[in-house]
């Protein structure tokens, strides 16, 4: 149960990552975010984090 939770984690914060870059490139629009390049540079990293998380959780799950 922990594994799965752990790659569904990191698959949300992978897309969380995602949409901060998307942001703060200025490709979405609406948001505080948008055009900031603190995102641009945040986001990609939170998206490394992100699977980062859920391959060991993925690899936890294939190990069991």
């Amino acid at each position: 149960m922990r594994t799965i939770v752990l790659a569904v984690v990191g698959v949300l914060i992978t897309l969380a990552g995602i949409i901060f870059t998307l942001q703060g490139v200025g490709a979405i629009g609406g948001s505080s975010m948008s055009g900031d390049s603190f995102w641009a540079v945040a986001g990609p990293v939170i998206a490394v984090v992100g699977l980062t998380i859920a391959v060991v959780g993925l690899r936890r799950r294939v190990a069991s």
